[in-house]
């Protein structure tokens, strides 16, 4: 037996390089300490393999003799390529050489590339390029790992790819130096956060109480609105040039062109626009990472990528603390454009899929965050499904995100149902509210901008009233009949006044047969032309409408839940049922759009929001504040918490603050004391410099807001303007005024619920 095992061992050191073994028994030294498979994210290794069962490794490095491949080949690690480990997820990585080349593994063989395809690219939802690979502790030995390939499922060998993972490779990760730089976006901060709270107790930091942050994976999931906050593969991905969505010189982007016109676009410019799939002429520039050109512009780009997680990063490290997401999507919008063959889509233009896919990937977008900062719950944005889990969460200095939905078709229940569907009833909204409960979901508005099951639509003018006769099939139910109430939308003349009839029964048959819209959007407008060019109906309108029966059963289930109620999309004559049903039950609510109507939604322990004014007064320093503070002044009359946070309803079109300077400025008078940097936080701890999107520097002062994460610069920018840290600190109290009405209403719901 000693005579075999001498034998062995001999064969064994002549035939190293293919390895040798008896029993499968290895004598390998062990390899580098480690913790966990998630802390090589964003570290710099060589790696060797050895087969399955073999004491002999070699080291991973290009072969071939255009160095279009790769291979386990060489011996010693001066030799090997060097690689940025990339996390995609968690525990899974990319591997990227020094020379900036990927490491693929397609149908088992190897090959080395300088671009990857994505879903975004060949819009498919379920195409996976062969670049992931997920890191397991290895079967074989402990101190080692082995590597499985995400697209195929299937584990990595020395030469190719095998269904058992007895028969991975047996991987080692060497520390080592020099990698390439993984493309990325930069947080332009430095700097430690250093307050997590007041010295009464209130948790530190603003609210952002109104925000979309993934409107990509709404409308149909491709380009409608172009841009992710995070993608697997990085930001090239994340953020590429719109033109593939939008066309050349951006003149695909109807719904951008549209919106962004606004009131100022004639009847039949919009309708010439929709009929022939473009706009008149140059719309923008759409190079996205790294040159960025016109985009991101959230003052005035509507359908462009406003929140990547590095902007919101930095936003964070500038005192943001508590986030409202909302799943948002607009159905007909996307009907419209897929439709007319303008827009591609990956998935159903329905509303409540958008809300679905959204809830998912914000999830994901979760462990994504996670997996850069070394594994799960290090990172820095936590979605909270209570105020104690959110109140704890930025305690421990992370931003706590609360999920919320806004969509027009809640819960799919339209005002007209579609196909062989069926109205919906207090069953199914019991039903949905148990499942969306389920899947972490706090925050909801019962109507968006159309008709829905609830109540009327919004009253939102403009594109908004051919929407909802596309989605109904109703003509405009507006009258000059309106109650005494600050609403936010539904109000001011009719823009499309020859498609106003109003109706007395809200449930009518509608006039229309719309069922059929998407299929060919275009013609059922054109059987329509003469009523969409008739003129405007000026005068104060709103809507004939208000809630329904169905409407209020959705109300007392979300207080008896201790759900957050978002009411400013109610038209009129809602938002004033409304009230009459939060009063009663003594809710709060909130008012993410800015109104309060008239300081009863403070009464009650609800809140809303404020902007700064955008532009200074040199005969009265500080003013830009004004509305903070009359704000406040209707809080501290309502006796409660004294603070209010910012919605920017980013990725909602609704614009953001423009530029003070330049040719762009939105102010009338000249303006003095621009931002300069650097300049640090209202808590002192972080250094801001001048942010930066790739190739390009945006200057605040003459492009404004561009994204969420020059929220640093709107605040010093007030503070330029006279604006004292005194006055500014119920902004920075307004997550803690947050998580009081969010406590407030789950005590309530204990009494409403007996």
């Amino acid at each position: 037996m000693r005579l075999k095992h001498t034998m062995i061992a001999l064969v064994c050191i002549s035939l190293a390089a293919v390895g040798c073994s008896d029993d499968d028994d290895v004598d390998r030294p062990a390899g580098p300490e480690y913790d966990d498979v998630y802390e090589f994210a964003g570290g710099c290794f060589t790696v060797d393999a050895a087969p399955s069962g073999s004491a002999s490794a070699q080291f991973l490095a290009p072969t071939g003799d255009d160095g279009d491949a790769f291979g386990f080949q060489e011996s010693d690690q001066e030799s090997a390529s060097r690689f940025y480990l990339k996390a995609s997820d968690l525990g899974t990585y990319l591997l990227y050489d020094d020379d900036e080349q990927y490491f693929v593994v397609d149908d088992g063989a190897f090959s080395r590339q300088s671009e990857i395809l994505s879903d975004i690219f060949t819009l498919n939802d379920d195409f996976l390029p062969g670049v992931q690979f997920e890191l397991e502790v290895s079967e074989h030995d402990d101190s080692r790992f082995q590597f499985r390939h995400l697209a195929s499922g299937q584990y990595l060998t020395t030469d190719g790819l095998s269904a058992s993972a007895d028969d991975a490779a047996v991987i080692t990760l060497y520390e080592a130096d020099d990698c390439a730089e993984y493309p990325e976006l930069t947080v332009d901060a430095e700097g430690e956060i250093a307050q997590d709270s007041f010295d009464d107790g209130s948790v530190y930091g603003f609210v952002e109480t109104h925000s979309h942050i993934l409107s990509n994976y709404g409308f149909g999931g491709a380009g409608i609105f172009h841009g992710s906050a995070f993608h697997p593969l990085g930001v090239e991905h994340a953020l590429p040039s719109c033109e593939m969505f939008h066309g050349e010189e951006g003149r695909q982007d109807l719904f951008g062109f549209g919106f962004d016109e606004g009131s100022d676009l004639a009847e039949e410019d919009l309708i010439e626009t929709l009929t022939t799939g473009a706009t008149p002429e140059f719309n923008h520039h759409t190079e996205g990472y790294p040159e960025f050109t016109d985009w991101p512009s959230a003052h005035d780009s509507s359908t462009h990528q406003t929140q990547y997680y590095t902007w919101i990063e930095r936003a964070y490290r500038s005192g943001l603390r508590l986030m409202v997401q909302h799943a948002t999507s607009n159905q007909i919008i996307c009907e419209l454009l897929e439709g007319d063959g303008t827009q591609p889509t990956r998935y159903s233009c329905n509303d409540m899929v958008a809300v679905d896919r959204i809830l998912e990937e914000t999830r994901n977008m979760e462990r994504y965050i996670d997996a850069q900062e070394g594994g799960p719950g290090e990172g820095w944005f936590r979605i909270v499904e209570s105020p104690e889990e959110a109140r704890q969460e930025i305690e421990d200095g992370n931003l706590a995100i609360v999920l919320g939905i806004e969509v027009s078709n809640l819960f799919d229940c339209f005002l007209v149902p579609h196909g062989d569907s069926e109205a919906c009833d207090e069953q199914d909204v019991i039903d949905a509210l148990d499942h969306y409960q389920e899947q972490g979901v706090r925050a909801f508005f019962p109507v968006h901008k159309y008709d829905n099951h609830f109540s009327a639509g919004d009253g939102h003018r403009e594109i908004i009233e051919i929407g909802n006769f596309a989605q109904t099939g109703h003509w405009s139910n507006f009258t000059d009949d309106c109650p005494d109430v600050p609403a936010n939308f539904d109000g001011g003349s009719v823009a499309f006044g020859d498609l106003n009839e109003p109706r007395d029964d809200y449930f009518a048959d509608p006039p229309t047969d719309m069922s059929n819209f998407a299929d060919d959007p275009i013609g059922h407008f054109l059987q329509h032309t003469s009523r969409l060019v008739g003129g405007e109906l000026e005068g104060d309108y709103c809507q004939n409408h208000g809630m329904t029966q169905l409407g209020e059963f959705l109300m007392h289930e979300l207080m008896e839940r201790g759900l957050i109620i978002e009411v400013d999309h109610f038209p009129q004559r809602a938002y004033q049922r409304a009230f009459e049903i939060l009063e009663e039950f003594d809710y709060p609510a909130v008012g993410s759009h800015g109104t309060h109507n008239d300081g009863q939604l403070y009464e009650l322990g609800g809140v809303s929001k404020f902007n700064f004014g955008r532009c200074s007064d040199p005969d009265r320093e500080g003013s830009r504040i004004e509305s903070l503070e009359a704000r406040l002044e209707l809080i501290e009359d309502a006796g409660v918490y004294p603070a209010e946070g910012f919605g920017f309803d980013l990725n909602g079109f609704a614009g953001a603050p423009g530029p003070r300077f330049g040719d762009d400025s939105v102010c009338d008078q000249p303006q003095d004391d621009p931002v300069s940097y650097p300049f640090e936080s209202y808590d002192g701890g972080v250094t801001f410099t001048e942010p930066q999107v790739g190739e390009r520097t945006i200057d605040f002062n003459t492009e404004g807001m561009a994204h969420i994460g020059l929220i640093p610069e709107l605040i010093e920018d007030v503070r330029n303007d006279g604006v004292t840290d005194e006055q500014l600190e119920p902004l920075f109290r307004s997550a803690e005024g947050y998580l009081r009405m969010w406590e407030r209403a789950e005590e309530r719901a204990q009494d409403i619920g007996n």
